[in-house]
């Protein structure tokens, strides 16, 4: 059951930023042994694969790529292009533009929405969303420093 949906607002409006920022994020939260599948456009999928394994030169994030809905069990962090067949984790990071489905899957949810006006708009209405859901909400805005 989804407990809590936090909000990170960024400064920026590039895409990149809104990655690096989800990288790091994902990492935390690896680090606190919690088990996450990251949601993004089939598109942006084959970037962040890359990214997750370089964003930083002193660490990486291991993870698995699961574009075809199979997932290895053992794998800590999961890239998915379809949260239906992503496996239950502690934490979904949401870098796609859409309310993801099967929340109750998912112990919280991190939505990172940046400077760009399509994007905001629609983390606006993921936000409404969430909150005729009636979960708990959470807005963050660590700027583009990627304070976490």
């Amino acid at each position: 059951m989804t407990s809590r949906v936090d909000f990170y607002v960024l400064d920026s409006s590039a895409v990149k930023q809104r990655w690096l920022f989800a990288c790091r994020l994902v990492e935390k939260a690896y680090l606190n042994d919690l088990r996450v599948v990251i949601l993004a456009d089939p598109a942006d999928a084959g970037g962040l694969d890359d990214l997750l394994w370089t964003f930083s030169e002193r660490s990486f994030v291991p993870h698995e790529l699961c574009v075809d809905g199979r997932a290895d069990a053992a794998s800590p962090v999961h890239l998915a292009v379809d949260a239906d067949t992503a496996p239950a984790a502690d934490l979904l990071v949401n870098l796609s533009g859409r309310l993801p489905p099967r929340l109750e899957r998912f112990a919280s949810v991190a939505e990172i929405v940046d400077a760009d006006a399509e994007w905001r708009r629609l983390g606006r209405e993921r936000f409404k969303s969430y909150r005729e859901q009636k979960l708990t909400l959470n807005t963050h805005q660590p700027g583009d420093s990627g304070n976490i």
